[in-house]
Formats: structure tokens, sequence, C-alpha cells
């Protein structure tokens, strides 16, 4: 993972078998139907509507482990695991799980970092990124700035009505050029693996027709408590702590604390909704 280490990301050719990708894909049909159970801003379908119509009508669902078997045992796929604890080491938890649809015309997400969202201690967050469909240049495939996670620094945000991108955040001040971003295309069944400091994009979906799904789980180190939202009352922030998360490897040294169920699976605010601001 030498590559990894230096450009900050790497790709898993054919991690998954097109038996698994089509079980993927069918379950985000079930979570965009409500046939799972509750997705927050998830209307239930008409069964006589298509599929494929039901599906395009969302761009990105958060968490939707907590709902599906299938998607829950993704987290601990044994390839992933495999690689997130040589990158990580041998204690691994995940926090979050997205499942992304992007069909024709919906937007990407301007340049950020996950770390400014999902803020680890000791800078070990992972992204595992599951392509269902072949991700392309022309349905809006992730875009890198290789390297652009070494200096490990948090660039400033900011909000931005551009068109082109979701209601993320824009990573700005980074000392690369737009020029030096890679377009990262992978087949269906593949995977990017990228550090949480590296700046990344998606463009548009400019097909005619069709989808960019994905699957992103999200991983860090076990030894290292997640300070993600506020502290509780009367709590150092040192010792905050979300354990609304899933072990995939090793031991978890603050199993003491107990697990918590703080999540629950919804649509994230898009363009067409309107932003949460």
């Amino acid at each position: 993972m030498d590559s990894y280490r230096q450009d900050g990301f790497a790709v898993l050719r054919d991690l998954l078998t097109p038996q698994e990708v089509s079980a993927l894909r069918a379950e985000t049909v079930a979570l965009c139907r409500g046939d799972r159970g509750d997705v927050d801003g998830v209307t239930p379908a008409d069964p006589a509507e298509p599929d494929d119509e039901v599906i395009r009508r969302y761009l990105c669902i958060h968490h939707p482990h907590k709902l599906s078997p299938v998607m829950a045992a993704m987290q601990q796929h044994a390839a992933v695991v495999d690689t997130l604890t040589t990158l990580i080491g041998p204690d691994v938890k995940a926090m979050q799980s997205m499942l992304f649809v992007k069909a024709e015309g919906r937007p990407g997400q301007a340049w950020h970092q996950d770390e400014f969202f999902i803020p680890t201690r000791d800078r070990s967050l992972t992204a595992v990124w599951v392509a269902l469909d072949d991700a392309t240049v022309d349905n809006g495939c992730l875009w890198v700035l290789p390297g652009s996670h070494r200096r490990g620094v948090i660039y400033p945000n900011r909000e931005h009505d551009d068109p082109r991108w979701d209601c993320t955040a824009e990573s700005y001040g980074f000392p690369h050029r737009e020029q030096d971003a890679v377009p990262v295309e992978v087949p269906a069944g593949s995977a990017v693996v990228f550090n949480g400091y590296l700046l990344h994009r998606s463009l548009p979906n400019t097909g005619k027709r069709g989808f960019r799904r994905a699957l992103v789980n999200h991983y860090m180190s076990a030894t290292s408590p997640l300070p993600w939202g506020k502290a509780a009352a009367g709590t150092h922030f040192a010792e905050a702590d979300y354990r609304d998360v899933v072990l995939v490897a090793g031991t978890d040294p603050y199993a003491y604390k107990g697990l918590a169920d703080l999540s629950h699976p919804g649509v994230r605010p898009d363009r067409e909704g309107g932003c949460d601001r």
C-alpha cells in the first residue's frame, strides 16, 4: 500500500462478485421503496412505479446499514477488513455508511475532506467507496488531488451556490491546482479506499440515462475515541466518544462504555429539496 500512503488513495479491483453487486442494487431499491423500514425523507412507493423511477428520486441515503442486513454485512467484508487492518491497525471500527444513487442530471459534491465532517483524534479516518455501477467521468466518478492528505491540514470550508454540487460545504484555500485533479474511474464491484484528509469531489452525472450508485463506509482506529458531535454535559471534550459504532476488527478498548443507537437512516438534503443550512 505504498501508493496509498503517497497518494492518499488506492483502488481495490474486483472486490465484489457480480452477484454481490446485484444484491446491493436490490437493497438500494428496497430502501428507496421503504421496504426495509422507516428512512427519513423516503415516501413508500406505489407498487406499480418502476424501480428505476423510485430510486431516481433520491441522491443519497445515510446509514443504510441500520436497516439493510446486506449493507451491514458489507461493512465487514473480509477483503475490506484485511485492507483496513493493513492501513489503520489491528483494531478497526465503522461509524457511518452512505448509499449514493446519483441518477442522470443529479449533482456531485464540491472539494472536501471527510475528516472535516468526522474528526478522528488520530487521523485514522478511512473511506471505502464501493462502486455499484461502472463509475466514469460522464456519470460522475470521484476526482482526487493526489497527495493532498500528506500535510494533515484541514482546510477552511464555505457554503456555496454552485448548481454542480449538492449541499456539502466546499473546501478552499488549499495549495493544490485544479489541473492536478485525477478522475478515479472504476468498474462496478471495485472500491476506492482513501484517507480522511484527501481532497476529493465528484461532478454531476451528465450521462443521458443511468445511475452512478455507490456504497460508502467510513472507518477509523478503534483505539481512538471519536469526538463526533458535542460532548455530553459534564464531560470533558477529550472524553467525548461517539458510540454508535460497529467493531469490524480486533478489540475495542472502550467497550466498557457500551454502544448507543444515535443515528437513523435518512435522505441527505440536496438542491431539489433545499439545503438544510
